[in-house]
């Protein structure tokens, strides 16, 4: 008998699940699943505890829905990669699997595991791989001399045109193939795990499916006005579940556009609709620059940057201690919840790097180490962004001033006093920049004062940057 193998990864879902989908295709083969723990892997990519944990609890889930449809599920642990590739071959050998399935990955140590894996298997067993997490595969959207975009707004541009002619299909989950199971044991991961609040991340697809429907329903038309207050509810929210797999970008494009049609051509729910392709762009960016996966500046030059060696000012920045409010609270959120608000991590981001001259990649880890919607890809990018060292950044010359950004996106300091309390008596127009204010009642506040002067700290990273920039123009 044919015995298929589907290897689960960041792909934690029945529903519109290619890989899966094509294993069950109905011929009477045995269809078995197979979920590989790598903590020795996550452990060097600074995973974050929460995110363990909520990788574990959709494992559980995904177990429990492959055993109504008669799918045995195998989870295992392995330390990393290297020992994945021989766990599975001797795993294919006992189990007599003919064929693999299995979603592609785009970071590169992922391709490297799956090249080798495909090299291992050669001639034993049949590979088949599908493009997931994505709208469109990358590389499909090229420019017109057939090389990969590197800024975002021509990438958009071809992607919706590519969506306007043709729409992904979502594909519905299999067919039972064969008598319910029991539910599998989910062992422990042996790596650290970080509960998070089920009543702000449920577990599993039907939830997360929820929450795209309610937000598709009328938030995504709202999304553009409502997008950049933290105090707000006016983000979709559903990273997490995209960034282990319970949730597809096919899916949200789907949900979108049957509540709001208009979406491809500029109407109601255009500006979420971007918000797609930023992740598509940062995922084509990642497979057509390998530097990226190596934590690398996809900007030469900037790689001349002469960073700040200031562990004592990156303490306060983790722990909220900068006595900036609104990067304080963004970074007390992200402490305490595992998730940012996308407008102050970009806040939080340039403080770090254009306020502290701190090396963004001590933040890109951080953010991970934190993160439940960790994804190398869209974190990096961020990142980059925000330093100004990617391929379509922030241009280096223009630094948020974090008084002013929290004065215009927190203006009632709803956001603030959630997170930092001790400024409850501070009135609201001085609530951004509460030293001075404290100073001119005769007060102590207990609120740390600024680590540096904005205004200075612009100067000297400016000076920074542009010397950089001098050294690359002068070889």
């Amino acid at each position: 008998m044919t015995t298929r193998l589907v290897w689960f990864r960041r792909d934690l879902r029945i529903h519109d699940n290619p890989a899966l989908k094509a294993a069950c295709r109905g011929d009477g083969a045995r269809v078995i699943a197979l979920y590989l723990a790598t903590p020795q892997q996550w452990e060097q990519h600074s995973m974050a505890p929460r995110q363990a944990w909520f990788i574990r609890q959709h494992v559980a889930s995904l177990g429990r829905s492959l055993a109504e449809l008669g799918i045995p599920l195998q989870v295992a642990v392995v330390p990393d990669y290297r020992a994945s590739i021989d766990w599975i071959d001797a795993f294919c050998q006992r189990h007599r699997v003919t064929e693999l399935f299995y979603h592609y990955q785009y970071e590169l140590d992922e391709r490297r595991r799956d090249a080798a894996l495909e090299r291992a298997l050669d001639g034993k067993v049949t590979c088949q791989g599908f493009d997931d997490g994505v709208l469109l595969a990358p590389g499909s959207v090229t420019t017109g001399s057939g090389t990969s975009y590197q800024v975002f707004t021509p990438f958009s541009r071809a992607v919706i045109r590519r969506l306007s002619q043709a729409l992904p299909e979502c594909v519905a989950p299999p067919s039972a193939c064969g008598t319910p199971l029991r539910a599998p044991d989910i062992p422990d991961f042996d790596y650290p795990e970080q509960t998070v609040s089920e009543a702000d991340f449920p577990v599993g697809e039907v939830a997360a499916q929820a929450r795209l429907a309610a937000f598709c329903h009328q938030p995504a038309a709202e999304y553009d006005a409502q997008r950049d207050f933290p105090a707000r509810p006016g983000t979709s929210r559903l990273s997490p579940w995209l960034a282990v797999g319970a949730l597809s970008p096919r899916q949200c494009l789907v949900q979108l556009l049957e509540n709001h049609p208009d979406a491809l051509t500029g109407g109601p729910g255009a500006v979420w609709l971007k918000e797609l392709i930023w992740r598509d762009f940062y995922r084509q960016v990642m497979v057509a620059r390998p530097e990226m996966s190596r934590y690398q500046p996809l900007i030469p030059w900037t790689a001349a940057i002469d960073w700040r060696d200031d562990p004592q000012g990156f303490q306060a920045w983790c722990e909220g201690r900068t006595g900036f409010p609104i990067v304080d609270a963004a970074m007390r959120q992200l402490n305490a919840t595992g998730w940012m608000h996308n407008r102050l991590r970009m806040i939080a981001a340039s403080f770090l790097i254009k306020d502290l001259r701190i090396d963004w990649r001590q933040g890109e880890r951080y953010f991970m180490s934190q993160l439940i919607d960790g994804d190398l890809a869209s974190n990096n990018g961020g990142w980059q962004w925000a330093a100004s060292t990617g391929c379509d950044a922030q241009p280096w010359f223009r630094i948020f001033n974090p008084m002013t950004q929290g004065q215009k996106f927190d203006r009632s300091g709803a956001f603030v006093r959630h997170w930092l309390p001790a400024l409850d008596a501070v009135p609201g127009s001085a609530l951004h920049a509460p030293w001075e204010w404290a100073d001119k009642q005769g007060m102590v506040l207990d609120y740390p004062r600024p680590l540096v002067d904005h205004k200075q700290a612009r100067e000297t990273t400016l000076a920074a940057y542009q010397a950089a920039r001098n050294k690359e123009s002068s070889r």
